[in-house]
């Protein structure tokens, strides 16, 4: 026995149906404020300054897994920079 359902549901009707917010509001507020942005600052406009407060966390992310990387490859090195010996402390190798 084969059963087939058809089921005509906007998009709309789904996202309440699995229980996923509307955002629509909050997108069409975040597109004005960058529209405004734009608008105010054609002159000089800069994208990087219009995006700078919603990038903020994300770039302090970024520098701080940048700095775990660092240190993780400094540990795993025994704390030696290059391939001379030198250690990342300035010290030789020999004055340890």
């Amino acid at each position: 026995m084969k059963v087939s359902v058809d089921i005509d549901i906007a998009p709309e009707e789904v996202r309440k149906l699995v229980g996923l917010p509307d955002v629509e509001a909050f997108q069409r507020q975040m597109m004005d404020d960058i529209r405004e942005r734009m608008m105010t600052g054609v002159e000089g406009y800069d994208p990087i300054k219009l995006f700078q407060p919603y990038m903020a966390g994300t770039m302090a992310s970024w520098d701080l897994f940048q700095k775990m990387l660092s240190n993780v490859s400094t540990t795993a090195t025994g704390g030696k920079d290059d391939a001379s010996g030198r250690s990342t402390d300035g010290a030789s190798p020999r004055s340890k």
